[in-house]
């Protein structure tokens, strides 16, 4: 969860890596009591993320500076739009600025993808032989653990700001069976059905259990096992209909390997329930959002 201490620890970490025996070229350059006020402006389209953090940056830096937010995290915004304007002493402003700009850049670029991905399920709508999903109004867009490490609630976060939905936090929040787990338990001759079913008896009544297959053949197993979602892992379109068919809502069904903005349409119109995309956090571009100098 991105709580006001997460924020606080993970900015306080950065600034220290940046400038643990302070930032020198100010020293030399800035008199220590000038005073000055800067813009945050966007230099594309984006969906912002991280407006909270970019202000907990320079208030970690010095609390006397005044951040004035005009966006809210959720928002889309345009070329040349100021997002926010600060103020205070100059010293601390340029030294907090990088950080600050890190951090809503890459929670702005993460947001700005998800936003691309979830307009991408709209339109699956108008695809020919268009199915809804079973368990939700429209296919789920979800992240996954494909995290930078450590900025993990920044990048989960930021997935919410831009529409999507995030896939268990982490493996202490749901089972999840994938190919090396069944892999293993064959080995100990255990099928995948068995192995579902030990996995129920251990676990407490509202733990949720999704299995992953990658092929139809493995359907009935991870049905008769009592599987919450199965993920269907590089499925073709057709064997995803399949899939799905099979399953005939009796499981949430998930839809994984190589999203791209170009196939998710054709992806949700099979009738998916949700379909999650490591590229929201593992191949994300940063925003382009510049700091700018009013006075």
């Amino acid at each position: 969860m991105l709580t006001r201490q997460v924020i606080r620890k993970a900015v306080e970490a950065a600034l220290e890596e940046d400038a643990p025996n302070g930032d020198i070229t100010c020293e030399a350059t800035i008199p220590a009591q000038a005073q000055g006020e800067a813009r945050l402006t966007a230099r594309e389209h984006g969906v912002m993320s991280g407006i909270s953090v970019f202000a907990a940056a320079f208030g970690a830096q010095n609390p006397a500076i005044e951040v004035m937010p005009h966006i809210a995290d959720g928002e889309r915004f345009e070329p040349g739009q100021a997002l926010a304007a600060v103020r205070g002493p100059v010293r601390d402003l340029l030294t907090a600025e990088r950080v600050a700009l890190n951090f809503t850049q890459r929670m702005s670029g993460i947001a700005t993808m998800t936003a691309a991905f979830v307009d991408a399920v709209a339109q699956a709508e108008a695809l020919p032989g268009y199915r809804a999903p079973r368990a939700y109004a429209r296919t789920r867009i979800v992240d996954t653990r494909k995290t930078t490490p450590g900025l993990r609630p920044f990048e989960k976060y930021a997935v919410v700001c831009g529409g999507g939905h995030n896939h268990r936090y982490g493996l202490s929040d749901a089972v999840m069976v994938k190919d090396n787990h069944v892999a293993a338990l064959a080995e100990q001759g255990i099928d995948l059905a068995g192995a579902i079913r030990h996995i129920r008896e251990q676990v407490g009544h509202t733990t949720h259990i999704e299995v992953e297959v990658d092929g139809l053949d493995q359907i009935p197993m991870a049905l008769d096992g009592g599987a919450d979602t199965i993920m269907l892992d590089n499925f073709t379109l057709d064997d995803t209909r399949a899939g799905v068919d099979m399953i005939d809502g009796r499981a949430i069904v998930e839809a994984s390997g190589t999203m791209t903005l170009e196939r998710v349409p054709a992806v949700a119109a099979t009738g998916v329930d949700v379909i999650s995309v490591g590229a929201l956090t593992h191949s994300v571009r940063s925003i382009d959002l510049g700091l700018d100098w009013v006075r």
